[in-house]
């Protein structure tokens, strides 16, 4: 299943937390705040993240890959289904997902995911 194999990804990262919001949709957070979303129940998309806005170009130009519904605005694009992108540049957009979000913490909250390790 792929959303199990984007949680196993996205638990690598550090003070990474997960949830589960809007009735099937699996979140992963650090500090509050989302950067992946993988759907457990069968929908239009399989993954959606975040990314910065020149790979957000470049992604939707891609075939399965669209603007996610709701952030799109915020860059982030959704997978139309799980083989839309090879997992080793997956688990990279990932990272940088999760990096970006890192980096616009304020800066007391990065000191302290930095402090506890």
């Amino acid at each position: 299943m792929f959303a199990a194999w984007v949680r196993q990804t996205c638990l690598t990262f550090p003070h990474v937390t997960e949830t589960v919001q809007w009735g099937d949709d699996l979140v992963f957070k650090v500090a509050g705040k989302m950067f992946a979303v993988a759907v457990l129940e069968p929908d239009d998309h399989a993954v959606s993240f975040k990314c910065s806005p020149e790979d957000y170009a470049e992604l939707i130009e891609r075939p399965g890959v669209v603007p996610a519904p709701y952030l799109a605005r915020a860059h982030w694009v959704a997978l139309e289904s799980p083989g839309a992108l090879p997992k080793p540049e997956m688990r990279r957009l990932l990272r940088k997902a999760y990096d970006l979000v890192v980096a616009k913490l304020p800066r007391k909250t990065r000191e302290t995911l930095a402090a506890s390790g």
